[in-house]
């Protein structure tokens, strides 16, 4: 028995799939070679059924051994502390792998998840707009003067940049090329792939237990 169990929903609907964060943490440890499993909650009742260990209803969360994480931000950090291939163990670049990752967060995915939100509400041009696109022009300039965002590889800061830039409505927004390389780059790696297929796989096995519709 492993250690490591993520936690994500036994089922989510098709238009999530891929996306759901549970991927951050199963993306990491491919990255870093950590042995892990997967554990279910059901997706019915989502908003209360786990509020003991998520207070906000979500997923995913992590236990390492007795340990017991909410946020995938947080996780993925926790993930990272286990692995050079993740974080590099010299301070300046541990650091500014911290950095990149509450980058991504806040000042990232803060504007693009509500901008994402309003858009597929009806509000294409939304009063996020221009404030998403000053975010985005800004790491376009970061990322055309280098390949991965910290000590000149790949570490959990790219992963969690690259997770945040990759959903299909941010990615198509505007012309980015930079930014469009680096998505490219980062979910071409092969711990991408494994996590990703191993997710759709999760809950594509799932369609057979849910009710069909009328």
């Amino acid at each position: 028995m492993t250690e490591l169990t993520i936690w994500t929903y036994d089922w989510v609907p098709p238009g999530p799939r891929g996306f759901v964060r549970d991927l951050r943490l199963r993306w990491a440890c491919e990255e870093a070679g950590l042995a892990y499993d997967v554990r279910t909650i059901p997706f019915d009742g989502r908003e209360t059924n786990h509020l003991a260990r998520q207070p906000f209803g979500q997923v995913p969360f992590l236990n390492d051994g007795a340990l017991e994480l909410f946020e995938s931000g947080a996780a993925l950090l926790h993930l990272a502390r286990k692995s050079e291939r993740l974080m590099p163990p010299d301070p300046a670049g541990a650091a500014q792998t911290l950095q990149w990752i509450f980058a991504a967060l806040n000042s990232v995915e803060m504007v693009t998840v509500p901008w994402w939100f309003l858009n597929i509400s009806g509000d294409p041009d939304n009063g996020l707009t221009g404030w998403m696109t000053q975010r985005l022009d800004h790491i376009e300039r970061v990322l055309g003067e280098r390949e991965w965002l910290v000590a000149d590889r790949f570490t959990a800061a790219d992963l969690l940049m690259a997770d945040v830039l990759r959903v299909p409505k941010v990615r198509a927004f505007g012309d980015r090329p930079a930014s469009e390389a680096y998505v490219t780059r980062a979910t071409a790696r092969p711990a991408f792939k494994t996590a990703e297929a191993d997710q759709m796989a999760l809950f594509t096995a799932a369609d057979a237990t849910r009710p069909q519709a009328d």
